[in-house]
C-alpha cells in the first residue's frame, strides 16, 4: 500500500513525494500569479524512479488528475493506460507496476511508455508507406512488381495484422502456399516482406527486424531441377571449384568475379579499371552501368581482389579500359558468361547467383540485418534503414557479409 492518499495529493506541498516502490509526486511551487492569489502549490506530476540495466533512470508517467471520478471515467475509457497522460494516483500505480516490471524484464521502460502513444500500423499500412518512400530510387517496373507482389501474396495472410505482431511463423505460413510452386516469386516475396519489417523498425512501429533464419523452418525443402533458374547456394562452392579448376580464361574470371560480388553480369563486363580501388578494397560502379542508374559502391573481399590482380595479365589496367576485355579490347559478350554454364550443362542463369547469395545470407548470417545484404546486391534502401546504423558501421557489416560469402565460397569448396 502506497503512502499517499487523494486527500494528501490534493494538499501537497512544492517537492517531492514518495508513494513507495519508485513512485513519486512532484508538485513544483506555484507561478507568482498563482502566489498572489494565495494557490500554496503549482502543477503536480507523476514520475517513476526505476534502475534500468543498472543506472537509475527517472520516468515522467504524466500529470495529476483530481477531476471527479464519474465525469472522468466517460472520457478516458477507451484509452489505454500506458497512453494516458493525466493519472488519478490509483492510475500512477498501476502505470509504475507496468513500467517496473517491464524493466526487470530488460525492456526499455521508456519505449513501452512510448510505443503505445504511437500509431502502429498494420503491414498493409506499411507496405504503402515503405513503397512511397522507396518508389523514388526504383525504376516504374520494381515499383510496380514490389507492391503487386504483396497485394497478391502476402496481404491476405498478413495486410491486416499490425506489423509489431508479425512473427517468422506468420512470414512462413504465408510463404507455405507458393514456396515449391512458385519458388521465385517466394524468395522476392520473402524479400520484400523483409524489406517492410525492417523499414517498420527503422520507424519504431516493431522492436526488431524481420525474421530471417527461422521462417524457412518446417517450410518443406525446394528440390533441385532444371525448372529453378538460382542454383542452391550449397552447390555454389563445388562449382567455384570447378570453375578455378580449369584455366583461367577472362571469361571464367569475368564470371567468377561476378559470383564472389553478387554483381550482376553487365556492372561486371562494363566496369572500367578506373570505377576499381584495389587500396580500399572498393569498386565504385558509376550509374550508366547500374540497372537502377544510381552510382553504387561494392566493397571487395579477398577473392574478389585476387581475381582483379589475375585479370591485369590479359589485358591492360588503364583506366578507360575494361576489367574484363574481349579479344578486341572492348567490353565482354554477355554470351560468353552465359556459355560457361551451359558447357557446364547447368540448367542455372549467371544472375541467378545473385538469388544463392541472398539465400546464404538469409540462412546463414542472421545476425546480419536484411537491409545489408540489400545494400550489398544494390537493392533501395531506405535512408531511414540506413541512419538506424552508423554509416561506417553499415559499410563494416557489408565487408564482413561480402568477406563470409567468399569464404564460405572457398574454404567449404576445400573440406
Amino acid at each position: 500500500m502506497g503512502k499517499l492518499t487523494i486527500a494528501g495529493v490534493k494538499a501537497a506541498k512544492p517537492g517531492r513525494h514518495a508513494d513507495g516502490d519508485g513512485l513519486y509526486l512532484l508538485v513544483k511551487p506555484p507561478s507568482k500569479a498563482a502566489k498572489a492569489r494565495g494557490e500554496p502549490a503549482g502543477a503536480r506530476s507523476w514520475l517513476l524512479r526505476v534502475q534500468v540495466e543498472g543506472r537509475r533512470r527517472d520516468i515522467g508517467l504524466g500529470s495529476v488528475d483530481l477531476s471527479p471520478k464519474p465525469e472522468r471515467d466517460k472520457t478516458i475509457a477507451d484509452i489505454p493506460l500506458l497512453q494516458r497522460k493525466h493519472l488519478t494516483l490509483a492510475e500512477a500505480r498501476d502505470k509504475c507496476t507496468l513500467l517496473r516490471k517491464a524493466a526487470m524484464a530488460g525492456r526499455d521502460p521508456v519505449a513501452e511508455r512510448d510505443k503505445v502513444r504511437r500509431s502502429t500500423p498494420t503491414f498493409e499500412e506499411a507496405a504503402k508507406a515503405c513503397h512511397e518512400d522507396m518508389k523514388g530510387s526504383w525504376s516504374k517496373r520494381q515499383a510496380d512488381s514490389f507492391i503487386a507482389s504483396l497485394k497478391q501474396h502476402a496481404y491476405p495472410a498478413l495486410g491486416k495484422r499490425r506489423v509489431d505482431q508479425i512473427s517468422a511463423g506468420d512470414i512462413r505460413d504465408m510463404l507455405a502456399p507458393i514456396w515449391l510452386e512458385k519458388t521465385d516469386m517466394s524468395r522476392k516475396v520473402r524479400g520484400r516482406v523483409a524489406t517492410v519489417l525492417n523499414y517498420a523498425h527503422s520507424k519504431g512501429w516493431r522492436e526488431t527486424e524481420a525474421p530471417n533464419r527461422t521462417v524457412s523452418i518446417g517450410l518443406p525443402r525446394k528440390a533441385k531441377g532444371k525448372n529453378y533458374a538460382a542454383m542452391p547456394y550449397a552447390e555454389v562452392p563445388a562449382f567455384v571449384t570447378d570453375v578455378m579448376a580449369k584455366e583461367h580464361t577472362i571469361g571464367r574470371l569475368a564470371l567468377l568475379f561476378t559470383i564472389h560480388t553478387a554483381a550482376r553480369s553487365g556492372e561486371t563486363r562494363l566496369t572500367l579499371w578506373s570505377h576499381i580501388d584495389l587500396d580500399r578494397k572498393l569498386w565504385t560502379r558509376p550509374p550508366e552501368i547500374m540497372k537502377s542508374r544510381e552510382a553504387h559502391t561494392v566493397t571487395l573481399n579477398d577473392a574478389a581482389v585476387a581475381i582483379l590482380e589475375e585479370a591485369k595479365a590479359h589485358g591492360t589496367a588503364k583506366p578507360d579500359a575494361p576489367v574484363f576485355p574481349n579479344r578486341k579490347g572492348t567490353a565482354l559478350s554477355d554470351m560468353t558468361l552465359s556459355k560457361i554454364m551451359r558447357d557446364a550443362e547447368l540448367p542455372y542463369t549467371v544472375h541467378g547467383f545473385r538469388s544463392s547469395f541472398r539465400d546464404w545470407a538469409a540462412e546463414k548470417m542472421p545476425h546480419i540485418p536484411d537491409a545489408v545484404a540489400e545494400a550489398a546486391l544494390a537493392h533501395a534502401v531506405p535512408d531511414k534503414v540506413v541512419r538506424a546504423y552508423k554509416r561506417t558501421d553499415f559499410l563494416d557489416m557489408r565487408r564482413k557479409l561480402m568477406s563470409g560469402w567468399s569464404n564460405y565460397l572457398v574454404v567449404i569448396s576445400h573440406d
